[in-house]
């Protein structure tokens, strides 16, 4: 209590000492430090992905194959996919235009559809979407959800759109395709034939999308090094 109560009797005079100066020169040599550590990392950061740019452009793949025509591709530079379209006339006269999104690899299985393995190489996926539309009724096209592999294109569901509108939230799409009808099923192969959605087209995916990711990666780490330079 004694103690307490000095305290309290000292306390109007502890506004009017003074503390010493801060060391401006412990400062100086705490921020210089500070710097050079921050320098250190970031320019072994640079030299790591400069490294990996330089990697990159010495083992190139080979440039993709032109699209099968009469398709022409959009690259879709800096994102994930790539879309091919062509046009044609159809049966009754009317124009159809066919648009294939591609994706990026997205997945593998094993070499063998079995699933044993056999020491080869995965099979690489790619996720496709076909778009058949005509050009008298633009609002409405026919989906075909499909699976590139690297020697054959795998349809998995067809469905109409509408397009231009809000989607439901919860579209029925039909049955699996390999649940169909077989009668059905040779129809829609034949048909998707016909338009130049095949094996071809999958194998031409493969090599294109093999040299997009090549690209778009070296695109990445230039876009980091920007970054990290600024």
């Amino acid at each position: 209590m004694a103690l307490a109560r000095r305290l309290l009797r000292l306390t109007p005079y502890l506004g009017t000492l003074s503390l010493p100066p801060p060391n401006s020169h412990l400062l100086r040599n705490r921020t210089y430090i500070s710097d050079m550590r921050r320098s250190a990392f970031v320019d072994r950061l640079l030299r790591s992905v400069r490294s990996e740019i330089s990697f990159l452009d010495n083992s190139a793949p080979p440039p993709p194959p032109p699209p099968p025509k009469p398709f022409t591709i959009e690259d879709r530079p800096g994102e994930q996919w790539a879309r091919l379209r062509r046009v044609f006339p159809a049966a009754e006269g009317e124009e159809e235009e066919v648009r294939v999104d591609a994706t990026l690899v997205d997945g593998a299985l094993p070499p063998s559809r079995s699933g044993a393995d056999t020491g080869g190489p995965p099979r690489m996926h790619i996720s496709v979407k076909v778009e058949v539309s005509k050009a008298a009724r633009p609002g409405v096209a026919l989906t075909f959800e499909c699976s590139a592999w690297p020697d054959e294109m795998e349809v998995r569901r067809v469905f109409p759109v509408r397009r231009g509108g809000p989607a439901p939230v919860q579209q029925y799409v039909g049955r699996q395709f390999s649940e169909l009808d077989e009668e059905m099923q040779s129809a829609v192969q034949d048909y998707l034939e016909k338009i130049g959605v095949n094996d071809d087209l999958a194998a031409f995916l493969h090599a294109y999308m093999e040299n997009k990711e090549h690209t778009e990666l070296i695109r990445w780490l230039k876009n980091v090094e920007c970054h990290i330079k600024k």
